[in-house]
């Protein structure tokens, strides 16, 4: 991503993680104290400066968090320090490049240390307009701030090469084309037949859990990106199948309304979009979102299917039932396991399928692996099933 606001200045930006609320409200003290629009934190490199932290008007000055500022190298970022009140009466501050890209009127800063004593960045103001105010007593007030920031930048920093690592693991998979995908079959229970397949995301390295990959995605920014990567590299499955079939992707509710409805309609006929069914997963975001029931109801107008994943776990899925009302709700494997032996389980699968009845949703029970828990789904009257007893996830997607 790039930062709009001058070639000669600014380079690219990179994703940080959220910054340590204490270190958040000591840079909103600061600004205050200063009478200034910003206050900032940055990590210094070599000749670039990443902006990491900051509170105040960041918009305003052109800039976004994880800006990475190329400096001239005759305007070295760790030489520079000390306060100017007004850039236009300053001969040098004047001439210096960031000044007049960013239009700043005053800015103040020092340098913050680790506690090892080594130069980890800077810390400082900014103005749009001059700042006559500014005396001793607020480079005072900057320099203390920037003594304190010393027992919170050495976990800034670790965070932020946590970030770093993650982005860049996320960005090769994204660059080689998106996530690796195997296809799980999804059979009606009363035919043996194969209805569909579910399509899964499978990860190169460490950490082998796919839900983490994702979360750690959207923890540096790339998690939409990552999303629809998959979904992309899935779409051509759709041709795959017999016309009864239907291909399941999964997406979070922030790329159902960021991004996929615009890849489905410009990637995909509308004949195939109603062989597609979106699985919706997260559970921590409101399903009363206007935006959410939006997209839901933009992709039902585009003829796919809804369906709702890891009902049974908990009130949240109920939820998601009243306000969705899915063509597909998936029983999670926690109400699966054991539903031969639990009666708890098995009253709370016959409940379910008398609401799917209701709702006009078909029941799809995940994670069936033994013949007994095959056997107590049926009985239970679900129509659908998926699991390792039935059939185990393929590079290929087998729909015989």
């Amino acid at each position: 991503m790039s930062v709009v606001v001058g070639p000669s200045l600014l380079g690219t930006q990179r994703d940080v993680l959220e910054p340590d609320a204490a270190v958040v409200e000591l840079l909103g003290t600061l600004r205050r104290q200063l009478g200034m629009d910003l206050a900032w934190l940055c990590r210094v490199q070599g000749n670039r400066t990443i902006l990491q932290a900051f509170h105040g008007d960041l918009a305003s000055f052109g800039v976004r968090p994880g800006a990475i500022t190329e400096w001239p190298v005759n305007e070295s970022p760790i030489t520079e320090t000390g306060m100017v009140p007004d850039t236009h009466a300053d001969p040098t501050a004047c001439r210096r490049t960031v000044v007049s890209e960013l239009g700043i009127g005053a800015y103040a800063m020092d340098l913050v240390y680790t506690d090892s004593g080594e130069v980890y960045g800077k810390v400082g103001c900014l103005a749009h307009e001059p700042c006559p105010h500014l005396d001793a007593r607020h480079m005072q007030i900057l320099t203390l701030v920037a003594g304190l920031l010393t027992a919170s930048v050495q976990d800034l920093h670790q965070m932020w090469e946590r970030s770093v690592q993650t982005w860049r693991a996320v960005r090769r998979v994204l660059d080689s084309g998106g996530p690796d995908l195997v296809y799980q079959p999804i059979l009606d229970l009363r035919t043996s037949v194969t209805a569909g397949v579910e399509a899964l995301s499978r990860f190169p390295a460490p950490p082998a859990d796919p839900e983490q990959w994702f979360s750690r995605a959207a923890s540096v920014g790339l998690g939409v990106e990552l999303e629809l990567a998959a979904v992309r590299k899935a779409l051509p499955a759709l041709h795959r199948g017999p016309p009864t079939a239907r291909l399941a992707v999964n997406v979070s509710p922030t790329t159902l309304t960021d991004g996929l409805i615009d890849l489905l309609t410009s990637t995909t006929t509308p004949a195939d979009l109603a062989h597609l069914v979106v699985e919706i997963t997260e559970h921590e975001r409101n399903f009363e979102d206007p935006a959410v029931l939006h997209a839901v109801s933009q992709l039902r107008a585009h003829g796919v299917g809804i369906a709702v994943d890891d009902i049974g776990t908990g009130y949240s899925g109920l939820q998601r039932l009243v306000n969705l009302r899915p063509e597909v709700i998936k029983l999670d494997r926690c109400l699966i396991h054991d539903i031969d032996t639990d009666p708890v389980r098995r009253a709370t699968a016959i409940a379910l399928v008398s609401i799917g009845k209701e709702i006009d949703s078909a029941l799809v029970a995940e994670g069936i692996e033994t013949h007994a828990e095959l056997a107590a789904v049926q009985d239970a009257g679900i129509g659908y099933g998926q699991g390792h007893l039935l059939a185990r996830p393929d590079a290929q997607p087998a729909f015989a």
